[in-house]
Formats: C-alpha cells, structure tokens, sequence
C-alpha cells in the first residue's frame, strides 16, 4: 500500500525535474543562443547603418570638395612695367583679362596704369546658401561677382578704372546662358538686399557684400584673381611672365 501511495508523489517530483530541466533548457538556450544571436544582429544592422551614413556623408564632402575646387570666374593679370614717372613715383602698368577654366581670353583685355605697386581689385560678391550650391542649382549653385573697379594704394578707390557696370548683370553671365529675370534684378537691388536681412533670406542669399582683395604686384609676373564656387574671392601667388617664342 505504501509504493502505491508514493507512486503519484514519484511521479509529480519527475514532472517537475523534467519542467524544471526543460524550463533550465529554454532559458539557456534563449541566453546562450538566441539571445547573443538576436544581439549581434542588432550590431550587424547597426553597423550597417552607420557604414551606410558614412557613405552619404562621404559622398555629401566629396561632392564639397568639388565645389570647393571649382573657380565661378577668373580673370589674369599681367604687370607688363613698373617705372619711375619724370616726378620719380613709381607706375605700374597691368593687362587685365578675364579668362575660362583653360586660360583663355573671354573678353577683351584692358591695359591699365596706376601710381605705386600696391593694387586692389574692388568685387562685388554674392553668395548663396549652402544647399542651393550642394544641389547645383542652375543659377544659385555658386557665387556670383562683379569686378567693380582696379585702384592703387596711392589713389582714391572713386578714381579706379571701372570694369564691370554696376547694377549690370556682366557679360560673362550673360554669354554663358541667358540671363534670367532674377540675375537681371539681384544686381539692380544689390545695396537693398545688402541692407535687408529679410528679403536676402526670401532669395537664398547668405552673404552679400564688396570684397577687395589686393596684391604688391612685381614687374613680369602674372597673377590670377578667382572666384570660388563658395564665394571666396582669392589672388594667386605670382609666376614669372613665359617670354616670347622664337619663331
């Protein structure tokens, strides 16, 4: 009688081994196996996820970069003398020509000749937000600029030679492609958007402003000025003047 009365007890203690064995089982398959799979899964889609950001950023700076290298407008200037005046100040002569990405003449060169050695190339510079020029916006994917006027460090910058007419889309717009209704009116209000937070806003413009860069320019030498996609206006260092070929 008493192996019968036990036999439900032995049975109930095997059952709950087994459900204890089999619970033990599932946890430790759950934190042995599915758990650590589940947690590098995780880490694989993360890391996916970050190489895939890094990719787009990595497009989005080499795209910059390009920007950065390009030159919106670029003009040479050749000191072809520097001498001393019968009242012994010194003169500088200059050819101006603006010029293409190859070098070549776009417009007519001018032949200058301003007092002393120091010379300043007075611009007018638009810029425009960053993302219009990311996206390559027909007409705000790069800076735009005037060349306002030459002067001396000896003269008055009102008594400069002028070179572009202000208020005036330049020409060199104008021959690349047709110049639209909004070039035509962003030079004529120049100085209004220059003065009004607002409407440069409403038109995209980050930056408006005159910009004169300057050079102590050395006889035979040749200087280029350019204009960066994001608006910097720079000079370059001088190289000397290649002589004549003999024929």
């Amino acid at each position: 009688m008493s192996t019968g009365r036990h036999f439900p007890i032995q049975s109930l203690v095997v059952s709950a081994v087994l459900v204890a064995v089999a619970a033990t089982s599932v946890y430790l398959s759950y934190e042995l196996v599915v758990k650590p799979r589940q947690a590098l899964q995780d880490q694989i889609r993360a890391q996916k996820e970050t190489i895939l950001k890094l990719e787009q950023e990595k497009q989005r700076l080499e795209t910059y970069l390009k920007i950065l290298k390009h030159i919106d407008r670029r003009a040479r200037v050749e000191v072809l003398r520097q001498a001393k005046d019968p009242q012994g100040n010194l003169q500088t002569t200059i050819r101006f020509t603006e010029v293409d990405d190859d070098g070549k003449p776009i417009s007519a060169s001018r032949e200058m000749t301003l007092p002393g050695q120091e010379v300043y190339f007075d611009t007018l510079v638009i810029k425009f937000d960053d993302h219009f020029i990311e996206q390559g916006d027909p007409v705000k994917g790069g800076a735009l600029m005037v060349f306002r006027r030459v002067f001396s460090s000896t003269m008055r910058a009102e008594d400069g030679f002028v070179l572009d007419k202000e208020g005036q889309v330049p020409e060199v717009y104008a021959e690349r492609q047709a110049t639209s209704a909004f070039e035509k009116d962003i030079w004529k209000r120049f100085w209004d958007l220059a003065n009004d937070q607002k409407l440069a806003k409403e038109l995209g413009v980050r930056a408006i402003h005159g910009d004169a860069p300057y050079m102590r320019l050395e006889p035979d030498r040749v200087y280029e000025i350019c204009l960066r996609s994001t608006g910097e206006v720079i000079i370059t260092p001088g190289t000397r003047i290649a002589p004549p070929q003999a024929l």
